[in-house]
């Protein structure tokens, strides 16, 4: 949620980041409604004032003079009554307009329609030629006996998945190899290197979180609202959605706090299992594990000082490269233009990564900053050193989309034999196994 005083002092630079978006809002209706509330609450106070001044009098009158205050008084509360309910009907109205702005876009955001408009900021990386016909993911785990799509249909629709033997050891060394990366002080130094000298080594705290939310805090969090919630999973008898990413109950995790200034950065690594309706993408992306209803993440969470809060954001984007280049896997950084850039941040940039199966790159990773968006509804705030209280940023990304990482392994990786050799990073988790290969008892 936007400030509203920044609101008041800059409509015409809310009004252009919503015509960037896209967004249809009208900024002057809700600085009118503003101004009448404002105006209301002034007088429901003036009269709350009135009426204690009667009740006062009341207290020390007699006989005539307390008959008549008391019928003054009751005069008095009746039109307070009508005041307090015109106050809270302009609140409502006030509060669920505030609710629909989406964050104020960052000057660097290129202004755009859709992903297709979307600004490429660098590559890295070899794309891989083959000597023979490469495969897609679904070929060579049908072939290595590693993903069942047909039988995941048959127990529980389309969009699901068995993965299966030497595949789920790989994806429990991605989930390990994420975890030491962000444990490790020396690497998050390193790292913080590449940015800049000042920002923090501070190692992130792993969590396992809640994959359930009440719908007031997903609503404060600024992931649910009428238009994603057909992207969710609602369970009705107990009014609780599953969440569709875990930076939806890793950001609520200080909600109603005050954080001292001197635990900052306060980040925090979560792997989640994610659950999207992908209302939207009736026929795309059908074929293997790439778009799923069900899914697992590693994703990153931290809490700064807004100062400090968008060279965190390029510091969770280098821990995302650090990582991928571990992997030695072809990407390409991208930064979202207005159109394509979720309602709570400012600044959104992705990392896709290649894939030979499909003959080009596919979104991997997403880095989101949302500045004091999510946190002004949150009520999470920091005391800063010299006693003043203020909102905190917030930060989020993905660390590894786990199906995705897997096919750009998969497909990257295969050899003309249909094996699949195994990243030098992540053989140290998988006992040092070198190839996933068909000759392999399961």
């Amino acid at each position: 949620m936007l400030d509203i005083k920044f609101i008041r002092e800059h409509p015409e630079k809310v009004k252009q980041s919503l015509a960037d978006r896209n967004a249809e809002f009208d900024v002057d209706y809700l600085l009118d409604l503003d101004e009448r509330r404002r105006v209301k609450i002034g007088e429901v106070d003036d009269l709350r004032n009135k009426q204690n001044v009667i009740s006062d009098k009341i207290a020390t009158a007699s006989g005539a003079e307390r008959d008549q205050k008391i019928v003054e008084s009751r005069g008095a509360k009746e039109v307070l009554g009508h005041a307090e309910f015109e106050m809270k009907a302009l609140e409502e109205e006030f509060g669920e307009l505030m609710y629909q702005i989406p964050n104020v876009l960052h000057p660097d955001v290129p202004v755009g329609k859709d992903d297709s408009e979307n600004k490429v900021l660098r590559t890295w990386g070899e794309i891989p030629q083959f000597v023979f016909e490469p495969k897609d993911h679904v070929a060579l785990g049908e072939r290595l006996d590693i993903i069942n799509m047909e039988k995941a249909a048959e127990v529980s629709g389309a969009r699901f998945a068995y993965l299966k033997g030497d595949l789920v050891f790989l994806q429990f060394a991605l989930i390990r190899f994420a975890f030491d990366t962000l444990s490790s002080q020396e690497t998050l130094r390193h790292i913080a290197g590449t940015i800049q000298e000042n920002v923090s080594d501070a190692p992130f705290i792993p969590v396992s979180i809640p994959l359930m939310i009440r719908p007031e805090v997903y609503t404060k969090a600024a992931r649910l609202n009428e238009t994603t919630k057909e992207e969710r999973y609602r369970l009705a008898d107990d009014d609780l959605y599953l969440v569709g990413s875990g930076e939806h109950t890793l950001v609520p995790l200080h909600m109603d706090e005050t954080i001292l200034e001197g635990k900052l950065p306060l980040r925090y690594v979560a792997l989640s299992t994610c659950f999207r309706r992908e209302a939207g993408s009736y026929g795309k992306d059908t074929r293997g594990i790439l778009r799923m209803h069900q899914f697992d993440k590693v994703e990153i969470e931290s809490f700064t000082v807004g100062d400090e809060a968008f060279l965190e954001h390029e510091f969770f984007i280098a821990i995302q490269e650090h990582l991928v280049q571990a992997l030695e896997l072809p990407y390409q950084v991208v930064l979202s233009c207005s159109g394509d850039t979720d309602d709570p941040c400012t600044h959104h940039v992705d990392i896709e990564c290649w894939m030979p199966g499909q003959n080009k790159y596919r979104e991997t990773h997403s880095a989101d900053y949302t500045t004091d968006y999510q946190t002004r509804r949150l009520n999470t705030k920091v005391k800063k050193a010299d006693g003043s209280v203020v909102l905190l940023h917030a930060n989020d990304a993905t660390v590894f989309a786990i199906g995705r990482t897997l096919i750009a392994i998969m497909e990257n990786y295969q050899q003309k034999d249909g094996s699949i050799e195994i990243p030098k990073a992540l053989r140290p988790y998988m006992g040092g196994m070198e190839i996933i290969s068909a000759n392999k008892k399961l």
